[in-house]
């Protein structure tokens, strides 16, 4: 069957940002959710932190945090965006609540609150939290109301390949999304998927990187299909880098929270030497760019492999209490962390650059939006404050629901004539060692020359030998039967090409882009960096994708 049933809405991820557009919009449309793996296996699972929003009126406010936003900026954030996300918070949280999720509670003066933890760059107690899995409580809570909803259709272990467009498809009037194709990873059938609109929820792309807290699903596939049509990108040279993963060999992507270090846990040498303080004022509680280069700095000088995160000097039960996943997973690899400090070394971990939309999520490309790490909405700047990402998620999903439904209406019906995808001239792949191989010198090229401290000539070198390995891909692609390994590396070669090409045009060092030949951040007003695709060309065997 070439051509799915239609929808309404078409959501291409699985994540906190997609679930919750679906739930807000489910009871007014028809809608289709399209995962690339189970629901389990997102980056949103994953998020250890919490959510930044300003719940306590009387010691918080809204300006403070804006301000805090604006300073991990670093000058780049969009203040309206800034502003309207921040005012939005309060009722992103009160919706999961009224949804069941469980945030943490405890005493105070004899009442049950919500607990609010403090991480770097905040200058108050607003992050609220489910112990130390929030995203997995989220996650978990929204799946679970998708999966009973009647409205909503769910496909998991589908990967999308490229959009739809009108002007692809060579059709006369202005260029718009019609939908989407996409292999159903358990049958091995690529089918077209039409939608009267359709959001990218896919999350980010810091799988390029060799090491990083992000699970093997962000591989920047949404940044990519929009960019094929014809979308604006911008700020891609903004790749956060967690300070803080475990370091072990058997411990694939396991993030230690930025709670731990709000919560007194200090950042040392091997011979328990403090070092922060020597690097920001604010120690342990500076921003992540600023935690992640003194760490880097402190490795680097010192041929280390690792520093430590000790947070030991705290009482046993306040640790288990409030870090249950850390303390249990530590203990797995050998590490009680109530007694000894944590190896942890920085990863890739948030894309703060995206895909352009407005404060509707919509995009460049009409009936497209986009929401989450996918995103370029101006919140983030040059580096995000921590916990404002699911922030994020959850105030774009309700901007991009109301959007939809005021236009919904008047949108028209579903394409009906979408073509099948092509086949016709393409085998079976004959060596998949290619792919294998070409996503290792990618993630290992991205990590050595385009990580945390970078120069131009390194960028110029990556840039070098991503076009080399795009060549190669674009070959493979075009003769072979697509999976789901060539769809993922043609999407990340595409993203480190961007990520790229951003970096070598910001001639400063700002946030999360340092740069050794410009140290200095410009004086005069900062800008952004947009990269504008050039005009389609409807050729080729696959012109319609």
């Amino acid at each position: 069957m070439p051509i799915a049933p239609p929808s309404d809405v078409l959501i291409i991820g699985g994540g906190i940002a997609g679930l919750s557009l679906a739930l807000r919009i489910a009871d007014k449309a028809r809608v289709t959710i399209l995962a690339k793996a189970a629901l389990t296996e997102g980056a949103s699972l994953y998020a250890q932190g919490g959510v930044a929003a300003v719940l306590n009126g009387e010691e918080d406010s809204f300006e403070s945090h804006i301000q805090d936003t604006l300073d991990a900026g670093a000058g780049l954030c969009h203040r309206d965006t800034v502003e309207f996300a921040v005012r939005e918070g309060p009722e992103a949280i009160h919706w999961l609540i009224e949804r069941g999720v469980p945030f943490s509670q405890e005493k105070h003066n004899g009442l049950l609150e919500y607990h609010l933890t403090r991480e770097g760059g905040h200058s108050h107690r607003r992050v609220i939290h489910a112990a130390d899995a929030t995203g997995r409580a989220m996650e978990t809570t929204l799946e679970a109301q998708v999966r009973r909803h009647p409205n909503i259709t769910l496909h998991e272990n589908h990967i999308a390949i490229d959009l739809i467009t009108s002007q692809k498809l060579g059709r006369p009037g202005p260029n718009r999304c019609l939908g989407v194709y996409a292999l159903d990873k358990e049958d091995g059938h690529i089918r077209a998927y039409g939608a009267r609109f359709l959001v990218l929820a896919t999350g980010g792309a810091c799988k390029a990187y060799l090491y990083t807290s992000n699970p093997d699903t962000s591989t920047g596939d949404g940044i990519a299909m929009a960019w094929r049509a014809g979308c604006r990108v911008s700020n891609l040279e903004f790749v956060q880098f967690h300070p803080t993963c475990l370091y072990h060999p058997r411990a694939k992507s396991f993030l230690i929270s930025e709670a731990v270090r709000g919560e007194g846990g200090k950042l040392t040498l091997p011979d328990g030497q403090s070092f922060m303080q020597d690097h920001d004022p604010r120690g342990e509680l500076a921003s992540r760019d600023i935690v992640a280069r003194a760490i880097d700095y402190e490795m680097k000088r010192g041929g280390l492999d690792y520093v430590h995160l000790d947070i030991s000097h705290k009482p046993a039960d306040f640790i288990k209490d409030h870090f249950p996943t850390i303390y249990q997973r530590c203990r797995e690899y050998g590490y009680d962390i109530t007694r000894v400090p944590i190896p942890v070394v920085p990863a890739a971990h948030y894309t703060c650059g995206g895909v352009m939309t407005d404060l509707s999520a919509r995009t460049d490309l009409d009936r497209l939006y986009a929401i989450g790490e996918c995103s370029f909405t101006g919140l983030h700047g040059a580096n995000r404050l921590a916990s404002n990402s699911l922030l994020e998620c959850l105030v774009f999903a309700k901007a991009a629901a109301e959007d939809i439904l005021k236009l919904l209406p008047t949108a028209g019906p579903v394409s009906e004539s979408l073509p099948a995808w092509d086949e016709s001239r393409v085998t079976d792949p004959d060596e998949q060692v290619v792919v294998s191989h070409n996503w290792d010198e990618l993630r290992r090229g991205m990590w050595s020359y385009v990580g945390i401290v970078r120069t131009s000539k390194r960028l110029q070198r990556a840039q070098h030998r991503v076009n080399m390995l795009q060549e190669e891909v674009r070959e493979f692609y075009s003769n072979f039967k697509v999976t789901n390994d060539l769809i993922e590396l043609r999407n990340l070669l595409l993203v480190s090409e961007l990520i790229i090409r951003s970096a070598l045009a910001r001639r400063e060092s700002r946030g999360l882009h340092f740069t050794r030949d410009y140290p200095q951040a410009q004086t005069s007003a900062p800008q952004d960096t947009i990269l504008t695709p050039a005009p389609l060309e409807v050729s080729g065997r696959r012109a319609n994708a």
